[in-house]
């Protein structure tokens, strides 16, 4: 979906809680400066040499004349095929690190052997399903620095920076961790069990309409997006503008993540992402 004349609302609603945050940002990477075009996005698999040269060529044609800085990660473990494009870039995460929150959360309940309780369910629905910022504050603080730097290191995180002083929306963040973390929710794994992969699947599928722009631009019907977006206006490198995301259901089990930066307005940012979106997901579908 693409609610282009619903931005305005979103953006209206977002901006008093990054004001804060837009006040202390420290620069962007230096390696990540605007219109940086940065090397060609590699796309590689064992059995599909084809498609992977298919989709390598369909990436660089999507950004092609964009001024945003963009990162991509794609990921379909089914058939072996993984592309990477600045994939170690980092970004200021904006609203994406909600799933990182969902997925600690989530952890923290295994290893007390219990379910979430009413209250948390209730923030983590407001969180991921509406981005709900304060939400994101109340869990981020009721799991702590440490706790979240905990969960990282299981998810094997290792280049992801957790914002200081409650900053959740300053955390530093990599296409390539960001796709560990789909993949997470993806597939079985020893951090998150199924019961917990499942319900943070059903949150991300349930994504308000306004919202679930980004990387479901170009999927077919027949597969259920589960996403997150992230937008951030500020003074260094204008708006950042992100969108992550695993598809299911027959033909699906891949992820997308897509992060840029640099871009003049939000729907300017939206439009980099989904034209990058369109042609993988065409291409994989194919």
């Amino acid at each position: 979906m693409k609610p282009r004349r619903r931005l305005t609302g979103v953006v209206a609603a977002a901006l008093p809680a990054v004001a804060l945050i837009a006040f202390l940002a420290r620069p962007a990477d230096a390696a990540v400066g605007r219109g940086a075009a940065g090397p060609s996005p590699v796309c590689r698999s064992s059995s599909h040499g084809a498609l992977a040269a298919r989709l390598t060529r369909a990436i660089q044609a999507a950004r092609h004349g964009r001024v945003s800085a963009v990162a991509v990660e794609v990921d379909d473990p089914g058939i072996g095929l993984v592309c990477q494009l600045n994939s170690s870039w980092h970004f200021d995460s904006a609203s994406v690190v909600k799933v990182t929150i969902l997925g600690a959360l989530l952890r923290r309940a295994q290893d007390q052997h219990r379910h979430l309780t009413r209250t948390e369910q209730a923030l983590a629905w407001a969180m991921i399903t509406r981005s709900d910022n304060d939400a994101a504050s109340a869990l981020w603080a009721e799991l702590g620095h440490g706790y979240l730097q905990h969960f990282l290191k299981l998810a094997r995180m290792t280049h992801t920076v957790l914002g200081s002083d409650g900053l959740w929306g300053l955390t530093r963040i990599t296409a390539a961790d960001e796709t560990l973390l789909l993949r997470l929710l993806l597939a079985q794994n020893r951090v998150l069990d199924t019961s917990a992969r499942d319900y943070a699947l059903s949150l991300m599928a349930h994504v308000i309409a306004a919202q679930r722009w980004g990387v479901p631009a170009g999927a077919p019907a027949s597969l259920t997006a589960h996403l997150k977006n992230g937008w951030l206006p500020l003074a260094t490198h204008g708006w950042r503008i992100h969108s992550i995301g695993g598809f299911t259901g027959h033909g699906g089990g891949y992820s997308i993540v897509v992060l840029t930066q640099d871009n003049p307005t939000m729907a300017y940012g939206i439009t980099t992402i989904e034209k990058i979106a369109t042609a993988i997901n065409h291409d994989l579908r194919a």
